[in-house]
């Protein structure tokens, strides 16, 4: 979230980047101007009466202690009491309104970010890794999961419906190796703490990170008896988690962390679940795109003046497991219109997919400075000073783990159909270096 006196000091530049975004000012903005202008003459107001009330609360003590009526100075007195009341109730009814408007506004893009009307001026920064050259027409992992008897997609869909997996023996335990895998690294290498969070959160902690009011269709909300409405943030509804972005981030909400503890590095392996929603008819086949799949997040909790550098070795951290597993890939810097919502900056690292013959996004990695730290009222007090700040925020996957597994079924496919395990994974597969068809 914008903070509100930003916004008002600042509209033009405000309208500026949101239209950067590909965002019409006028639908998100409303009357922000006629309403903030209303509120903050309500105040005034109060503070004038709140004047005139204490010179007539004066007035009275001066008649009573002169022994003379004060009966008309009261009744003054209580009128005025009465204006005022109305006057906050406007005041934090306007208020109120400024917040709605506020919520739905999305970061503001950093000047670094190419201005962009879609995914197709995205940046590329980098590039790391050779594609392999086969000597047969490499399969798409679908095909190859399906022949070595570790994907099963048809018993997934009897269990649940589309978009499901069922992972078979190897493929099972290359999916859990992966994990593990990730979250070794990343602990005992890039300076993380693992945790563990809940799988379901509330409505709270999905507006702290973005995800509400936006997005809610996207979500899997769990039934409650009251349900969800839109401005209503509650602790004791869930729903399942889209990203262990939430669960983590908010694991500081309404907190104050000591700036000698920053930077606050996690790591989290979860499920996520998403619906998926607008995205009919797109990566029906295989596993690129399902309701519920496997990630490792990692989450900062940083000093503003720290965020970028920290975002550049976020995305290392990234890109490193990506290199130790031999998987060629490539650094996007995303536009202005492809960003997400909480997003100030954002890197995809996309990894290459030879049986698809294309790069795939498999990890987002993104700076959301202050935005959702204002959301979530996250801060951190500087040292030798008394007052709080709000402290930034960043988050990227490290990685997906169904893409991962789906990119080693590709790159490391073989032309009996078989495929050779990352060297990094083996100790992680009971030193197992191939994977076979399954015998039956």
């Amino acid at each position: 979230m914008l903070d509100l006196a930003f916004v008002r000091a600042n509209l033009s530049w405000v309208e500026e980047k949101l239209r950067a975004r590909g965002q019409d000012p006028a639908a998100l903005l409303g009357d922000f101007h006629a309403v903030d202008a209303h509120r903050r003459e309500r105040i005034t107001e109060v503070e004038q009466l709140k004047a005139q009330r204490n010179k007539l609360s004066e007035d009275v003590a001066r008649l009573k202690k002169s022994g003379q009526d004060a009966t008309a100075v009261m009744e003054e007195t209580r009128a005025l009491k009465q204006k005022m009341e109305s006057l906050e109730a406007a005041a934090n009814e306007a208020e109120e309104q400024l917040r709605h408007i506020l919520a739905r506004i999305p970061n503001l893009p950093q000047d670094s970010v190419p201005v962009g009307k879609s995914e197709h001026d995205n940046v590329e920064v980098k590039r790391w890794g050779t594609p392999p050259a086969f000597d047969f027409q490499p399969k798409p992992h679908w095909e190859i999961g399906e022949a070595l008897g570790i994907l099963d997609l048809e018993r997934a869909a009897k269990l649940s419906g589309a978009r499901f997996a069922v992972y078979w023996a190897e493929g099972a335990r290359l999916e859990r190796a992966l994990i593990n895998f990730m979250l070794d690294t990343h602990t005992r290498e890039h300076g993380y703490t693992e945790v563990l969070p809940p799988f379901m959160v509330n409505s709270k902690s999905l507006f702290g990170t973005g995800q509400l009011p936006k997005f809610a269709e996207d979500l899997f909300r769990c039934e409650d008896e009251q349900g969800y409405q839109v401005g209503q943030y509650r602790d004791n509804d869930h729903w399942l988690i889209p990203t262990a972005e939430v669960p983590v981030t908010n694991l500081y909400r309404d907190e104050t962390l000591d700036e000698a503890k920053l930077p606050v590095s996690l790591t989290a392996y979860t499920p996520c679940f998403r619906s998926e929603a607008g995205s009919y008819g797109k990566d029906v086949r295989g596993i690129i795109r399902q309701h519920q799949f496997q990630k490792v997040e990692m989450v900062k909790f940083v000093k503003p003046e720290e965020s970028h550098d920290e975002l550049e070795k976020l995305t290392a951290n990234a890109e490193a497991i990506l290199e130790k597993l031999g998987l060629p890939y490539r650094r996007m810097l995303l536009c202005t219109a492809d960003m997400g919502f909480s997003s100030a900056k954002t890197y995809d690292l996309e990894v290459w997919l030879p049986g698809q013959n294309l790069y795939r996004e498999i990890s987002s990695c993104s700076n959301f400075e202050a935005f959702q730290a204002r959301r979530a009222n996250i801060r951190y007090r500087p040292q030798g000073k008394g007052k709080t700040e709000f402290l930034h925020t960043l988050n990227g996957s490290g990685l997906a783990t169904g893409r991962t597994w789906l990119a080693i079924l590709e790159n490391y496919q073989q032309a009996d159909g078989s495929v050779r395990v990352p060297e990094v994974l083996w100790p992680y597969m009971n030193d197992q270096k191939v994977i076979k068809p399954q015998v039956k």
